[in-house]
């Protein structure tokens, strides 16, 4: 039915009991190819639980190194990988967990010029990056080449996930048509993130990629799910498709990729 090892039969012997899941959603699993924009913040836990669910094939994405900084938070690394790339530590990280894993690493700036090339030949993409340039530049490659992006943003104590689905919904510029003017959004030093948020809405970015790659559930594409640490609070707004969006709407008049000016959010 699956070709299972015996060894692979134990490690997702608690996924292959779920009748959603089964042998044959574990083998889905196990074809699946994700690409993770970032290995900060969300792309720590984000890649981890991907990896120990038995996604074959992770792209990770980041062209930085492991600072001692990012440790408050960006589980996937140590303070023994300080100075190391952290494309290099995740992929560490990573086979440690799960062999069964492939890891092909970018170390490299995703820009306009590259961004086509390193979205071919996988199925989603998961959104881990920290600034607004690049994540209108990675909803209108996605947008552009049919692709899911289930995106996530976190700073100070509130967290936000949804999916963006070219087929099911609308897109980043939906929400945020235009990228925000310089010096309105605080950089990484100046806003600050409570660590643990990214866990949380990393963990529920891997779960909408897992819905996914299974065909089960509601997946947030429509809505926005927003979470408040310091109130404990969870919101899910719905999303409506702009007719008017300038690279998804009725008339688009965005049809070619470009660089924007980068903002530092916080991941």
């Amino acid at each position: 039915m699956t070709d299972f090892t015996d060894e692979q039969i134990e490690r997702y012997s608690r996924h292959i009991i779920l009748p959603e899941v089964g042998g044959v959603g574990q083998r889905k699993m196990l074809d699946a190819r994700v690409l993770m924009i970032g290995a900060g913040g969300l792309g720590s836990p984000a890649a981890y639980y991907l990896a120990a669910a038995g996604i074959g094939h992770l792209g990770i994405v980041d062209f930085d190194t492991v600072d001692l900084s990012n440790l408050q938070r960006q589980i996937i690394h140590s303070t023994e990988r300080i100075g190391m790339l952290k494309t290099e530590s995740a992929k560490k990280t990573i086979a440690a967990l799960n062999p069964d894993v492939k890891v092909t690493l970018y170390n490299e700036r995703i820009n306009s010029q590259n961004i086509k090339e390193l979205f071919e030949g996988y199925d989603y993409i998961v959104d881990g990056s920290d600034n607004f340039a690049t994540r209108f530049l990675i909803n209108d490659a996605c947008v552009l080449m049919n692709k899911i992006n289930i995106h996530g943003s976190i700073f100070r104590f509130e967290g936000q996930a949804t999916v963006f689905d070219p087929n099911n919904g609308p897109c980043y510029r939906c929400l945020y048509p235009e990228p925000p003017p310089p010096g309105l959004v605080p950089n990484c030093q100046e806003g600050g993130v409570l660590g643990v948020l990214a866990g949380i809405i990393g963990n529920i970015q891997a779960v909408e990629t897992l819905k996914l790659v299974l065909g089960i559930g509601e997946s947030l594409a429509g809505k926005l799910l927003i979470y408040d640490a310091l109130n404990t609070e969870f919101r899910k707004l719905k999303l409506k498709r702009d007719v008017n969006c300038p690279v998804c709407g009725d008339n688009p008049t965005i049809k070619e990729l470009i660089d924007y000016e980068e903002f530092c959010g916080t991941a």
